[in-house]
């Protein structure tokens, strides 16, 4: 879901030391950690092998797997107690533990990877999840980016590049263009249940097997009667729609094959011979694989922890020390360039309205590492006029932060269906000190727990009013689809949703959504047929 922007005029410590950072491929299927150390990314291992562990979590009702696909609804209960959030914050907890046992010191604070199309409700519960493990987020940073960091394209090497990525429950393409040391992505694509679970479940079904490991590692090692034509044969239909995926994505990225410079290949499928050559007959180039695929990501991820953390001056010239973004609703803040980014830097999100026929947004631009507008430091405000009149959440508007070399920072607000366009520039660093910037930190550690609770229930609170919102909208028009006990019952969920609100617990408002959005639905279905019905009716046949 898309952030909204109002309408004008309407317990952490410090870390002990700043070496004690890993980085960590929070995947679908696998989670891996590595370091970088002696010039190179490795995986970490300890006593138990390497930290390459399996993305699921055991409960009294059975197994939890790719609860990452859940994260944009990070505090829906899955199972048992159990939610995305909690799950991300088990994994990450056992890998911190983990880790520190094979370094033998303490691990605070790590750089964590996420799949290019996460949107800012599950990139803001990976944050949460890492924090609440007690791991401070130096960076959340693409997967393709991590597996670019990973090949070292980062080194004054310019051109496009393709990361295919192939894991075990999804499939993800991503288009990068790399210019003048700054990864832009051009386009995605992808598919969340197309991975290698699908040819493991091809494989049983083949051989009217009822067991998934046994498939697993039939596949791995073509034995147990499946030899490599059989698979090859097998594999095909998942390959050509990966393959279909990634045609879309260059037509998308303005691309052709040849102007692609290399392909990185990621993930435990691209181990498949049949990948590699489908791949390579598809680009017409040999993709890379130097690197283990299943680890390509978590070494970016380490690389680009080693980065962070070598950095001794928090004022040097080539990375933002504290984080800029801009206000949106409830007073929160939505970070568009985290501290430490390397620059030049160019990174932009797409927004949205909040009401119904609202023409213009105000922009504010803000500085700091706390979670709400109070608590940072105001750069500029400017307002995007001439938004075309549509409902609420129907506008986009993409907003971009630029910095160049030398520190300005242009930050521009573009409608996107006019072309409408406005900007301001600003330098954050005018008139602060190093003690400054160290202060905003140590106030970032200090009230950490307690703005991103405030913040999650800001969030909550204004779902919440949003819903209640357009139920009572649509009930207006068109209550007659409705009985008088179907409205009553409409009338008790909705003040259910209200006192929740009052009561200030998270859950609570959670829970009185999800009842509320679950009597809606019948009635969103009946609204649909009925204007289709409508539609119909009122066409004549020349």
């Amino acid at each position: 879901m898309l952030l909204q922007i109002d309408e004008p005029n309407t317990g952490t410590t410090k870390p002990e030391s700043l070496s004690c950072a890993i980085g960590i491929d929070l995947g679908t299927t696998n989670s891996v950690a590595a370091i970088y150390k002696n010039g190179k990314s490795e995986v970490l291992q300890d006593d138990l092998g390497p930290l390459f562990i399996p993305s699921v979590i055991s409960t009294q009702t059975g197994d939890l797997h790719s609860t990452k696909r859940m994260m944009h609804q990070p505090t829906t209960i899955i199972s048992g107690n159990y939610t995305a959030l909690t799950a991300a914050q088990n994994i990450l907890k056992i890998l911190k533990t983990r880790a520190e046992k094979a370094l033998g010191y303490h691990v605070h604070q790590a750089v964590i990877t996420v799949p290019a199309y996460f949107d800012d409700t599950a990139r803001q519960a990976t944050k949460d999840a890492a924090s609440l493990a007690g791991i401070e987020v130096l960076r959340l940073i693409n997967e393709p980016t991590a597996a670019a960091l990973a090949y070292g394209l980062d080194e004054g090497k310019e051109g496009t590049f393709v990361v295919y990525d192939f894991g075990g429950g999804t499939f993800d393409v991503s288009v990068l263009s790399m210019r003048k040391g700054v990864f832009q992505v051009l386009a995605t694509g992808g598919h969340t249940q197309l991975g290698g679970d699908d040819i493991d479940a091809l494989i049983t079904k083949h051989f009217g097997w009822n067991d998934h490991l046994k498939a697993r590692f039939a596949k791995e090692t073509l034995s147990h009667g499946l030899n490599e034509e059989l698979l090859n044969t097998l594999c095909e239909p998942l390959i050509k729609q990966t393959l279909t995926i990634c045609e879309q994505a260059l037509k998308d990225a303005g691309i052709t094959k040849k102007q692609v410079d290399g392909i990185i290949l990621v993930g435990g499928s691209t181990k498949l011979q049949t990948v590699r050559t489908s791949v390579k007959i598809f680009f017409e180039q040999d993709p890379l694989i130097n690197l283990d695929p299943d680890c390509v990501v978590a070494f970016g991820a380490a690389l680009q922890a080693h980065q962070l953390t070598s950095k001794t001056d928090t004022l040097l010239l080539d990375v933002i020390p504290i984080s800029l973004g801009i206000e949106t609703m409830g007073d929160i803040v939505e970070v568009i360039i985290p501290r430490n980014s390397p620059i030049p830097i160019r990174m932009a999100q797409d927004f949205t309205t909040y009401e119904n026929g609202q023409t213009a947004i105000n922009i504010h631009v803000v500085q700091g590492e706390r979670e709400f507008v109070k608590d940072c430091r105001s750069l500029a405000k400017f307002t995007l006029i001439g938004i075309p009149p549509m409902l609420a959440g129907a506008a986009r508007v993409r907003i971009t932060f630029s910095i160049d070399a030398d520190g300005l920072l242009t930050v521009s607000a573009k409608e996107q269906t006019t072309g409408t366009i406005q900007q301001v520039e600003v330098k954050p660093s005018y008139g602060l000190s190093t003690e400054d910037y160290a202060l905003m930190l140590k106030q970032s550690y200090e009230h950490a727990e307690e703005d991103i609770n405030n913040r999650l229930l800001t969030s909550a609170t204004i779902k919440a009013e949003q819903l209640i919102a357009q139920l009572e909208s649509a009930l207006n028009i068109d209550a007659h689809l409705l009985n008088e006990l179907q409205i009553n019952a409409f009338k008790i969920c909705i003040q259910d949703v209200k006192s929740a609100i009052e009561t200030q617990d998270r859950l609570s408002i959670q829970k009185a959504c999800d009842n509320l959005a679950s009597l809606a639905q019948p009635f969103a279905e009946k609204r649909i047929a009925h204007a289709i019905k409508q539609k119909f009716q009122h066409q004549t046949i020349s």
